[in-house]
Parts: structure tokens; sequence; C-alpha cells
């Protein structure tokens, strides 16, 4: 018998939120950029895909600001950094280790570096057909530790 649930639960997770090819993204991680809206320079540490669209976190002085495309120029020059690059980038499949019993093949939906260390978005939980007040986020940032490459 073929477990209907499982499978569906194993394509939404694989299933691109963007339909079809990922949208470029505007700027690069650790692009320094120009703010609009604050009419002051930061720099791009993360972004991911939400509301239909990249949604970038850009550190500004001690302030984390979270910005569409249409709110700051990219400069094309590169924060000067020493982090490692990211272990994983958007789209990638990859394996989410000690999660329940769900599927754990996920894409990463987004990269954010929070205190030196690179973390991905992920989906968590499946949506549910009724509201949920317990589940608040089916997404979370995890570590680069949680997840394993998906050789494709």
């Amino acid at each position: 018998m073929i477990d209907h649930i499982n499978t569906l639960k194993t394509s939404w997770y694989l299933s691109p939120p963007w339909r079809g090819t990922i949208p470029p993204v505007e700027v690069n991680l650790l692009e320094r950029v120009y703010l609009r809206t604050t009419r002051t320079f930061g720099y791009c540490c993360g972004m991911q895909w939400k509301h239909e669209c990249w949604l970038y976190t850009v550190i500004c002085r001690d302030e984390i600001v979270h910005a569409t495309e249409y709110q700051f120029i990219g400069t094309g020059q590169l924060e000067t950094l020493t982090v490692q690059k990211p272990a994983f980038v958007l789209g990638q499949k990859v394996i989410l280790c000690s999660y329940g019993d769900d599927t754990k093949q996920r894409l990463i939906l987004g990269v954010v570096l929070v205190d030196k260390f690179w973390f991905y978005l992920v989906e968590l939980v499946s949506p549910t057909l009724a509201e949920t007040p317990t589940i608040l986020n089916r997404f979370s940032l995890v570590g680069e530790k949680s997840l394993v490459c998906v050789n494709a």
C-alpha cells in the first residue's frame, strides 16, 4: 500500500516555493549595500524566500534590518569579514538530521549569518488544513551541523 501522506509531505518539502527556477538575488552575501529608507550603509548578512520574494537581512551599524530589493542599492563591494563561505546554497537539497519521523529531505530556503556562523532556513513542518495555534512558524533556522548535503 502506498503511503500517500508521506509522499505528499516529501514532495511538499522539495517543491520550490518560487515555482520553478530559483529567482536571482539582487546582492551577494556580505555585499555592502546602501539602504534607501535610512540613508545608511550596511552589508547583506542573509536572504530568505518569503512572501513570494527575496527578503534580505542587512546589518546596519548595530541594527538588523529586513529589506526587499527595492529598499537598497548594492555597491558590488564585499565586507571584509573573516568567516567561511556558507556550506549550503539557496535551493540546495539537504537532509535534516535528527528531526522526528517525518521525511528528512528539505530545500534551503534562506541563508543568514548570525554571530559569525551560517544558519539555513528550512521548512520544519508542512502546512496543515486547519489552523494550529501551537505551531507559530513552520520554518526554522538550523546550523550547518544539523544538515547533510544530498548528492543529486
